[in-house]
């Protein structure tokens, strides 16, 4: 153990419980001011030397003197330190201290020189003085009216901002978190978060309702005040769209409320008809009288959907009447492929029609009928855009047309500053026909975008496969949209010969016909695997082994690159968390500048994901991208995504996961060469056939799934659809 960190009268077993630690700072080796991340040697009782502080705090100064809780901890690179989970500062009581502080230009407008003199001047009581009697700092030589007003302004800034992070850290509000509502709040945080502690859930991404209704609780709200009240409906409204849904019955959500305010219904309802008068929550009466409560976005994107759907499919494409009877041949012939009766019915009505939807499952040739629009169109010099909602998705499209694909954020320009599309309905797109691929991940709002910025003139087609698992936002759009019949829509069920022979096409198909996939040993060569796994343990021991030896030895696949895990569930010892912790250590081992901010550790050469839209960094949802450098000094991380090299700070990092594994969910729209899927009957309560059947169909070339034959039973029959997502699209159309 070294010198410095051994204690005068406390053993080392002493040490190693301590739960805080305090002294004064001698030396600040690290800080980054956005994300309050100090790195301190710390002149602390009972030590010797100074020892290493790290931890989440508010902007400290040399000589402060601060308490610091956590635990120590070893780390690799640097060796034995107090990790601070807070770290509370005072100012300085002793005259030594005060120099030390005032030294380190903690101050505008005082250095040494001054230091020295304020000190020699007031001694104890030098920053009474400064709070409560500024004017008496001229009495010092040397400090005038500006110098003296510069010090009290600063002065009073920074104990501002020092006393917020504290009533923030009071409040168990801690590190980035506590920064970034400052940041957003400036000195009316205090004032804020006091009067209506539930609008940080509103306003600052990371705060939950959970978290604002403790500090509400402890600054002496009351259960059953109203505004406590409509906080948690509006909770439970935004919790339902996160798990899909556009709304919710009132029934339901007074129910939800009572649950989980411990109030009582009237209570409940009461606030719900606050929040419907104060336009918080719009209600709207759908099937069988069935009385719901809408958040106002969702509401009106669904409306703005309906009706930009009803307009565009009126009247005709703004091109000339196509000759398919002469088009389709000449598409045939330069193709040398021959189209099915399917695919040549579908081509005539989408170069007629202003609005038409495509869907079926892999091997149905929908990418044949895409480019075959394409070819006639473009001859006759039709300008289209094409778009995906991921940037793997609009990828793809972009390989398989030979055409310039763009997600559907960089086609309609996103702007950060504002928060908003450049192109909408007062700035549309330029295009006489948009083709949307993967239309089933798209959901409400960003569908309402997408449509609403489409001139009127031009025609629209939606590609994508509808038994897929619906968008992870709000609403099922795609399907609301087929099953409203209000458009021409070809669901394409034959599987062409060439795709027959893939087993993972074959196996899809079973799938989402409520068949049990063959299980079989298959022949040499074959691109579909089923390995069992009884147990847990075994499950993940052989996940290993595939993606780290079998599959790169015997496919030649790249085990970081080509492979991807997707799993049913994030937690338990066969879900994402646990997956990529052993995969991040097998298949990375010897990471450079590691980072470990929320809970995860990244470090140069790891596998991440964006796991919500980033618009400050123009990084989406669902992005996969590679760790290339980090730069600790200016506490930031390089991620390459897909060939673009974005700088992440590390108060950004909690939309960033490692993605070794991922959820079946999180790999929508995208396409891997080989996927390997554990399933297992502790994956239960997600065991569904849409799951299943989208897992499977996210391989390319290689599919094995691992895990319990009864699991998959389970998944194709015993789970098919669970509960309908709740929302008014169908019934508008």
């Amino acid at each position: 153990m070294a010198a410095e960190e051994k204690p005068i009268t406390k053993s080392e077993d002493q040490r190693e419980s301590l739960s805080s630690v305090s002294g004064t700072v001698k030396r600040i080796v690290f800080r980054a001011k956005d994300s309050g991340f100090n790195v301190l040697l710390l002149e602390a009782q009972g030590f010797v030397d100074p020892i290493k502080v790290v931890g989440q705090g508010p902007e400290l100064n040399e000589g402060e003197v601060v308490t610091a809780t956590g635990k120590w901890r070893k780390h690799k690179k640097f060796g034995r330190q107090f990790s601070a989970e807070l770290i509370h500062p005072s100012q300085p009581s002793t005259e030594s201290g005060m120099k030390t502080y005032l030294s380190s230009k903690a101050i505008d407008g005082i250095g040494e020189v001054y230091a020295e003199k304020l000190v020699k001047t007031f001694g104890d009581q030098l920053f009474n003085v400064v709070e409560f009697e500024p004017k008496r700092l001229l009495e010092v030589s040397g400090i005038g009216k500006k110098r003296a007003q510069k010090i009290k302004e600063t002065w009073d800034r920074d104990s501002h901002r020092r006393d917020t992070l504290l009533f923030l850290h009071n409040h168990g509000i801690g590190g980035g978190l506590a920064n970034r509502i400052y940041q957003a709040y400036g000195q009316s945080t205090i004032k804020k978060v006091a009067k209506n502690p539930y609008q940080l859930s509103r306003d600052i991404r990371g705060v939950g309702f959970r978290t604002a209704d403790t500090i509400a609780l402890k600054t002496g709200f009351e259960p059953n005040d109203i505004r406590r009240v409509r906080a948690g409906l509006l909770h439970l409204l935004g919790e339902a769209a996160n798990q899909g849904n556009c709304g919710m019955s009132v029934a339901e959500l007074a129910d939800g409320a009572a649950e989980l305010l411990g109030i009582n219904v009237d209570l409940a309802n009461e606030g719900i008809d606050a929040e419907f008068e104060d336009g918080g929550m719009v209600k709207s009466v759908i099937e069988e009288n069935k009385i719901c409560a809408f958040l106002p976005e969702i509401f009106l994107a669904e409306e703005e959907i309906a009706n930009r759907v009803k307009a565009l499919r009126e009247g005709h494409p703004p091109w000339k009447t196509i000759d398919c009877d002469l088009a389709i041949p000449w598409v045939e012939r330069g193709s040398e492929f021959e189209l099915g009766d399917s695919q040549e019915k579908a081509i005539r009505v989408a170069v007629s029609e202003k609005f038409t939807v495509i869907t079926g499952g892999p091997g149905v040739g929908k990418t044949t009928i895409v480019n075959a629009i394409l070819k006639i169109l473009s001859a006759v010099n039709v300008k289209i855009n094409l778009c995906a909602p991921t940037g793997r998705a609009a990828r793809r499209m972009s390989e398989a047309t030979g055409r310039p694909a763009l997600t559907v954020h960089r086609l309609l320009q996103f702007e950060p500053k504002n928060g908003r599309f450049h192109h909408d309905s007062d700035s549309p797109l330029k295009c006489d026909l948009l083709i949307v691929d993967e239309a089933s991940m798209v959901d409400a709002s960003l569908m309402s975008a997408l449509l609403s910025a489409v001139p009127s003139h031009a025609a629209v087609i939606l590609v994508g496969d509808v038994d897929q698992l619906p968008s992870v936002g709000p609403g099922r759009v795609l399907g609301d949209i087929i099953d409203s019949g209000c458009v021409p829509v070809f669901r394409l069920i034959e599987v062409f010969r060439q795709a027959a022979a893939s087993r993972i096409i074959l196996n899809a198909h079973r799938i989402n016909s409520g068949t049990i996939p063959d299980l079989g040993r298959p022949a040499e060569g074959s691109d579909f695997y089923f390995v069992p796994a009884e147990e847990p343990e075994d499950a993940v021991e052989k996940v290993l082994k595939l993606v780290c030896e079998r599959i790169p030895d015997r496919f030649g696949m790249d085990p970081v690159r080509d492979t991807q895990v997707l799993c049913p569930m994030i937690r338990g010892s066969v879900g994402v968390q646990s997956l990529n912790r052993q995969l991040q250590n097998a298949l990375n081992p010897d990471r450079q500048k590691i980072v470990e901010r929320y809970g995860r550790s990244y470090g140069i050469g790891d596998k991440v994901m964006q796991t919500h839209n980033n618009y400050e960094d123009s990084v989406f949802n669902g992005d996969i991208g590679f760790v290339v450098d980090i730069d600790a000094d200016n506490e930031s991380v390089n991620i390459d995504f897909d060939g673009r090299l974005v700088e992440m700070e590390f108060n950004n990092l909690d939309g960033v996961m490692p993605a070794y594994a991922v959820t079946i969910h999180k790999s929508q729209g995208s396409e891997f060469p080989a996927v390997v899927i554990p399933i297992m009957n502790q994956h239960y309560v997600m065991l569904k056939r849409k799951l299943l059947y989208t897992g499977v169909t996210r391989g390319k070339n290689l599919v094995v799934l691992v895990g319990q034959s009864e699991a998959i039973r389970i998944a194709v029959h015993g789970r098919s659809s669970g509960r309908p997502r709740l929302s008014r699209l169908k019934s508008l159309l």
